[in-house]
């Protein structure tokens, strides 16, 4: 399904480029208004992250809370800063339907263990954010991608998958906020590696074109954020192009 993406910095939308905090752009746009016209246009999930999280756990707003549960009839998977059991309860709580985790699964992976073992494998997204350098060796980026790790994607998810781990979140940094259009090759090497795993790509999305391409490879989930907020086409088009595949 297109998922669309809505990212926050100091309560307002926003969107990086290439994961770097110097290069972002505001949008004036009223975050509960254009929730709305999401679910207007069909949506019945929304991706929300909390980027004063992902900078700064310290930082996680707690507002995000109040969105979540404005909301009744509204899928939410909500990531940033999520480091503990307690951020997961809240979020749970105030009605998210999925938690995606990033840094605290790479750096604490028993962790992640015992909440894939607790929560299930159905309402946890391993956020992966790939850095591929010139041997073409897919490294885990970390710390809202200010860190790249010498961890490699495939034994990451390879360690998880014991413990119940059902879906990931793959974004290719280079091509986040760029409309470079998606990294197909990346997506198609993931899902031949792991053929049971769901799997959501993030970053690149410029056209209608690029998402009727990854659902003609396979590709379970879209997300989409810049894309949408610019006008590049609307949901409803984007959801066309997906259903007619």
């Amino acid at each position: 399904m297109i998922i669309p993406s809505l990212d926050f910095i100091q309560g307002k939308i926003v969107r990086l480029y290439q994961g770097n905090y110097t290069c972002k752009t505001y949008y004036d746009i009223d975050i509960f208004k254009q929730i709305d016209k999401y679910i207007h246009n069909g949506a019945t999930h929304i991706h929300l992250v909390d980027l004063d999280g992902c900078s700064n756990p310290l930082y996680r707003q707690k507002n995000i809370l109040s969105i979540i549960s404005r909301y009744k009839n509204i899928y939410f998977q909500v990531g940033g800063g999520i480091r503990t059991q307690n951020d997961i309860e809240d979020l749970f709580h105030a009605g998210a339907d999925k938690i995606v985790i990033g840094t605290s699964a790479i750096l604490h992976p028993n962790q992640f263990k015992k909440w894939l073992f607790k929560y299930g494998g159905d309402k946890l997204i391993l956020a992966v954010d790939i850095k591929i350098n010139n041997k073409d060796e897919k490294k885990i980026a970390i710390h809202g991608w200010k860190t790249v790790t010498n961890m490699d994607i495939e034994d990451i998810v390879n360690s998880f998958i014991p413990w119940g781990l059902k879906n990931i979140l793959c974004t290719d940094i280079s091509r986040d906020g760029t409309f470079l259009g998606p990294n197909v090759i990346l997506y198609k090497y993931l899902k031949k590696k792991f053929p049971n795993i769901i799997l959501q790509s993030s970053g690149g999305i410029c056209s209608v074109a690029d998402i009727c391409l990854l659902k003609k490879n396979r590709i379970e989930h879209v997300i989409v954020g810049r894309a949408l907020l610019e006008k590049k086409f609307t949901f409803s088009e984007a959801q066309r192009c997906w259903q007619k595949e």
